[in-house]
C-alpha cells in the first residue's frame, strides 16, 4: 500500500473498528502530544494502555503504565507509536511478535513518524498501517469536531490552544507564536 495519502474511508474504518490502543511513548507531561492524544482517546471511549519504560508501574490518566507491549495484561487492537521514525521499526517488530497475544490489527505511527520498511513488515504480517497521522486529529476531522467549541474551524493540531492571559479575551484562541 502507498502511504503518501489515505482515504477517509480507510481511516474511518480503522477508527471505528478498534476499541483498545497501546500508546508507545506515552508521557506524563500534560503539554506533550502523547498525553493530549491519550486524554482525547479516553474521552472518546477507547481503552488506552500507556507504554513507557521510564514511568512503568505508575498511573497515567487513571491507567497503569507498562514498560513494554509484552507486559500488557489486556489485548490491544492498535499500537500508536509516539517514538521517532528510526525507533518505530523496533516497536513494529515487537508488535508483530505479539500480534496473536494482543489481538493486534493496526500499527499507527504519529505525525512526523514514517518508516516504510517497518510498514512493509507490518503489512506482511496482515496488519493495517497508518503513518504520519494522528488518531486525535483524524477522529476530530472525520467527526466534524475539530474546533474547540465543536465547530469545524479547519485548524488541525495536536497541541492545546494558547489563550490570552486574562479578561474576556481569554476565551479567544491565539495562534502559536513563531
Amino acid at each position: 500500500m502507498k502511504h503518501d495519502a489515505y482515504s477517509d474511508d480507510y481511516i474511518s474504518q480503522i477508527l471505528s473498528s478498534i476499541r483498545s490502543i497501546a500508546v508507545v511513548g506515552a508521557s506524563a507531561n500534560p503539554v506533550r502530544a502523547s498525553f493530549i492524544v491519550m486524554q482525547y482517546l479516553i474521552a472518546k471511549g477507547y481503552l488506552v494502555y500507556p507504554v513507557n519504560p521510564g514511568i512503568a508501574g505508575q498511573t497515567l490518566l487513571g491507567r497503569k503504565v507498562y514498560a513494554s507491549l509484552a507486559e500488557l495484561d489486556e489485548g490491544a487492537d492498535c499500537v500508536d507509536i509516539f517514538r521517532n521514525s528510526e525507533a518505530a521499526g523496533g516497536v513494529v517488530r515487537e508488535a508483530i511478535a505479539l500480534k496473536e497475544k494482543l489481538g493486534l490489527k493496526v500499527v499507527w505511527m504519529q505525525l512526523g513518524v514514517r518508516n516504510d520498511a517497518a510498514a512493509a513488515e507490518a503489512e506482511a504480517a496482515d496488519l493495517q498501517v497508518v503513518m504520519n497521522r494522528c488518531p486525535k486529529i483524524e477522529y476530530g476531522r472525520l467527526s466534524g469536531e475539530i474546533g474547540w467549541f465543536g465547530i469545524n474551524t479547519g485548524v488541525v493540531s495536536s497541541r492545546l490552544p494558547r489563550l490570552a492571559p486574562k479578561g474576556v479575551q481569554s476565551l479567544v484562541i491565539k495562534p502559536p507564536e513563531r
